[in-house]
């Protein structure tokens, strides 16, 4: 869990936005289809959810560039099944740590408002974000250094 932790700091660094919070919750499939069928009306486990602070219903949608770093700013929860996230690491063969990861960037950016079901170029935008997102970590790692945040698109 220290290890996502770091991530999500680094994902929020990553953006330009260390200073805003986050909260993220790791939960079992039981738990996350509740979530889904209570607020999706989809009564599925699934293996991230996304609940943003900075919607408002009714409102038009977020634009991410507009997305300010303010301290202590609530940007949101990302709720990930663990169980999910496990099973899918094994059956695609990769480390449970980079599906975690995965999840987690790919939920935070939902809750700035990307959103892959929207339409075809806006999944080919969040998914070009996720990408930028990933390196940017992996370099970091690598260079254990600070980078320049990314530029939202």
């Amino acid at each position: 869990m220290r290890g996502l932790k770091r991530d999500a700091l680094a994902v929020m660094d990553a953006v330009g936005l260390p200073d805003c919070e986050l909260s993220l919750t790791l939960t079992s499939d039981a738990s996350i289809r509740e979530l889904n069928r209570d607020y999706r009306n989809k009564d599925r486990a699934t293996d991230v959810l996304s609940f943003s602070q900075l919607e408002e219903r009714g409102r038009a949608r977020i634009d991410p560039r507009k997305v300010r770093n303010l301290k202590g700013m609530p940007l949101g929860d990302v709720v990930i099944s663990i169980d999910t996230a496990l099973a899918q690491a094994r059956d695609d063969g990769i480390a449970p740590t980079d599906r975690l990861r995965a999840l987690l960037i790919h939920g935070f950016l939902h809750l700035l408002g990307y959103d892959h079901e929207r339409s075809g170029a806006e999944a080919r935008r969040m998914y070009a974000m996720e990408c930028d997102i990933s390196d940017h970590l992996r370099k970091r790692e690598a260079k254990k250094s600070r980078r320049r945040p990314l530029k939202l698109q």
